[in-house]
């Protein structure tokens, strides 16, 4: 039985390797030296090249980033390297909570480390190129070091207390590591961005003046009690400008990148307030963390059904069953479902942003939020044409043409 999920491993890793590169591939399809006539209106001659050139040169360096990580653990499983990280960290520990803790820790910090070139690369040859850079290797090297301990705080605390709910409870560790990743979901949701946003970047109220009157006139207008707006410094990593909503009730907040209010008009703003408002009014957020909690419960009741068996850890290598090496076994064979699931969550997000942007229409302005949509577009140089099947795997935003005729209507 454990060869036959060996097999059944190794043939995941790589249909998942074929799909995302064929996806890629019909990306590549779409690339156009001519300036369509759908976004003539968005981008002129030099600008649209730019983006043609940002496109192919982020393809090639996908394919070669992917394709590394995809070696990487092929090899791991192929030539049974999880057996041999598990060996060192019970050479460390033989307590299931700390070896686990190890060889998490060494995993990461491996992965982490043979992939950091190509994060260097990322941002400062090709980000640097097409003018979005702005992280400086300190900021870089801050970064890096905080995502660690961070991780090591979060996660590790995380995945330390499930252990030990395991151990205590067995086949319904489940029902309890549920409601404790429930909790700190609904946590993060609340606390996120006063809490973790702060170590990586400045956020500052909103200063009083024309932006400020204009967003407090339309959420008086719209009943939405909005207390915190924040600007946050998003220019101190890159040009590329966005804006976000976050928590609910007493926590909600929006936050406007500092670019995104150097390159919009007041009205272009408030309307991608308006669209942000939008989402809480429908109730997007709350609708967002119930079904990821629903699919949380779903995967940790199939996983406790499967955690202890030996086949499952035996078929990355290791004799004795563990909660760590099941965790990484499920985690490739849950892959098929995963992929399902993300799809439906793509299609629902992809239909919150419709309905946030048809709130912003009635309630403010089609053609200011159009406006503000395309400026975003050209500033991000976003791909305007992606594949209609890579748009179905992977956003969670519909494209800018299908928004813009959207709003039309």
């Amino acid at each position: 039985m454990s060869q036959l999920l060996f097999y059944i491993i190794i043939g995941l890793l790589v249909a998942d390797f074929i799909l995302e590169h064929f996806l890629e591939y019909l990306n590549s399809t779409q690339w156009s030296d001519q300036l369509p006539e759908e976004v003539k209106d968005i981008y002129d001659e030099q600008e649209y090249q730019k983006q043609q050139a940002y496109e192919k040169v982020n393809f090639r360096f996908s394919m070669i980033s992917s394709s590394f990580s995809f070696m990487l653990m092929f090899l791991m499983v192929l030539f049974a390297g999880f057996a041999l990280v598990n060996n060192w960290a019970l050479s460390v520990s033989v307590n299931p909570i700390l070896t686990a803790l190890v060889f998490f820790g060494i995993l990461l910090l491996a992965s982490d480390i043979l992939t950091t070139p190509f994060s260097i690369y990322d941002t400062f040859v090709i980000e640097e190129k097409f003018g979005f850079n702005k992280t400086t290797p300190k900021t870089f090297v801050l970064d890096k070091l905080k995502g660690y301990l961070l991780g090591a705080i979060i996660g590790g605390g995380l995945l330390a207390l499930i252990i030990y709910i395991y151990q205590l409870t067995t086949t319904n560790f489940w029902i309890y590591a549920w409601l404790v990743i429930t909790g700190f979901s609904v946590f993060m949701v609340l606390f996120y961005s006063s809490l973790i946003v702060p170590l990586f970047n400045k956020q500052t109220p909103l200063q009083e003046g024309e932006l400020k009157t204009a967003i407090e006139k339309f959420s008086a207008k719209v009943g939405f009690k909005l207390d915190n707006i924040y600007v946050i410094d998003g220019s101190k990593r890159s040009t590329k400008a966005n804006a976000y909503f976050t928590g609910f009730g007493a926590k909600k907040r929006i936050v406007l990148y500092d670019t995104l209010i150097n390159d919009m008009t007041t009205n272009e703003l408030v309307a991608v307030l308006a669209h942000e408002i939008g989402h809480y009014k429908k109730h997007h957020v709350i609708w967002s963390l119930l079904l990821g909690t629903l699919q949380t419960g779903i995967v940790l009741f199939i996983f406790s059904l499967f955690v202890g068996s030996p086949e499952l850890s035996a078929a990355l290598g290791v004799e004795a069953p563990s909660f760590h090496i099941g965790l990484i076994a499920f985690g490739i064979l849950y892959s098929p479902i995963s992929m399902i699931t993300g799809l439906f969550m793509n299609v629902f997000s992809r239909k919150n942003e419709y309905e946030a942007d048809a709130f912003a229409a009635k309630y403010f302005d089609a053609n200011e939020l159009a406006s503000a949509l395309k400026k975003l577009s050209v500033k991000n140089l976003s791909n305007l044409r992606p594949h209609p099947a890579y748009v179905f795997f992977h956003y969670s935003h519909p494209t800018l043409l299908q928004r813009l005729r959207a709003l039309k209507q």
